[in-house]
């Protein structure tokens, strides 16, 4: 199981990012130069996905070291990189987990060493992706085709893999039993609409979109077999933030008793936040709502509120699929015993 899509890529001396943004109407490619760049890009959205913006910030530190290896230089460059994006645990774990393993050495050396360390977080979120495809898909029983739904976009563009939660729809589908995928619009961003349609039909995934709305409706007819989502963190309690309209979506499963899954790898865990209300929520620009690619949908001066996250409540999961295996409730004792 593969995917024609990639959405970063290390260039001798700098990052090049797939410009998201830009999806799906061109393809163009973002290359940062320095840490600045990678936190301008994440910020911005040319590059989003937990595992990816984890990826593209392990770079971030590489660029940090050329320009600078001093211990200063890279905390104020770990710093920055950490601020981009606050929700989202996979950014400030990869950002730590590089500094962590080039201060002990010498400046000449950390550039080198950082690259090297950088790439073992891409390769490893690739193989992650891998694992926890086949986790998922092994939740499905019988063997008879099925729909299934998933909301924003946890695909190939956001990891350095196949995906999370569409990672475990890529091997339904690789397994012959994928009939139909659901794919919300994913307001007010529209990754549903501009990212996971578009990834779906580069892969040949038959794929139906449709406005969030209409979502609830979907759910009630029966024909869902199962929702995939992706997850940006997880508390200690498995509490869920996910890109916004994901609450909703898992209360109104709940309602239709339609299995509601989460595919995230256990960096996207944070044990020091035991719950959800220890989860920051980055609210974003009120012209995301108030416009679609600049063109004016509401009042300009009417007040918006545009958090970018929301959080599903453990009791409204099924079951967590990590990298490491399957989490089932109790999450506070199962997440622990993962990671």
């Amino acid at each position: 199981m593969t995917s024609k899509i990639r959405t970063l890529d290390w260039d001798d001396d700098a990052l090049l990012l797939l410009d998201q943004r830009q999806l799906p109407l061109r393809t163009a490619w973002v290359r940062c130069a320095t840490a600045d760049d990678v936190a301008s890009a994440i910020h911005g959205l040319v590059v989003r996905g937990a595992p990816a913006i984890g990826v593209a910030a392990g770079y971030g530190m590489v660029l940090a070291a050329f320009t600078d290896p001093s211990d200063a230089a890279l905390e104020e460059a770990a710093s920055r990189l950490k601020a981009a994006r606050p929700t989202a645990v996979n950014l400030a774990w990869a950002v730590d987990r590089v500094l962590d393993v080039i201060r002990s050495e010498p400046p000449s050396d950390r550039a080198a060493r950082a690259l090297t360390e950088a790439r073992h977080i891409e390769a490893e979120d690739a193989a992650a992706c891998l694992r926890m495809a086949a986790f998922g898909a092994d939740l499905l029983p019988g063997d008879e085709p099925v729909e299934l739904m998933t909301h924003c976009n946890a695909g190939a563009l956001a990891t350095a893999g196949v995906g999370t939660a569409l990672g475990v729809i890529r091997e339904v589908a690789a397994r012959g039993r994928l009939q139909r995928l659901w794919a919300p619009e994913a307001r007010p961003v529209l990754q549903g609409a501009r990212l996971t349609a578009w990834e779906a039909m580069q892969d040949g995934l038959p794929v139906t979109l449709m406005a969030d709305t209409a979502a609830a409706s979907v759910l009630r007819s029966g024909r869902v077999a199962a929702v995939f989502v992706g997850a940006d963190r997880i508390a200690a309690d498995g509490s869920v933030a996910n890109k916004v309209g994901t609450y909703p979506l898992a209360v109104v499963a709940s309602r239709h008793g339609v299995p509601f899954y989460v595919v995230a790898p256990v960096s996207t865990v944070d044990l020091d936040a035991p719950s959800g209300e220890a989860i920051p929520i980055e609210e974003r620009d009120a012209d995301e709502v108030r416009q679609i690619r600049g063109v004016a949908i509401a009042p300009p001066n009417v007040t918006v509120f545009n958090p970018a996250f929301d959080l599903t409540p453990p009791e409204l999961v099924t079951a967590i699929v990590t990298d490491r295996g399957i989490a089932r409730p109790p999450y506070g004792e199962t997440l622990a015993a993962l990671l």
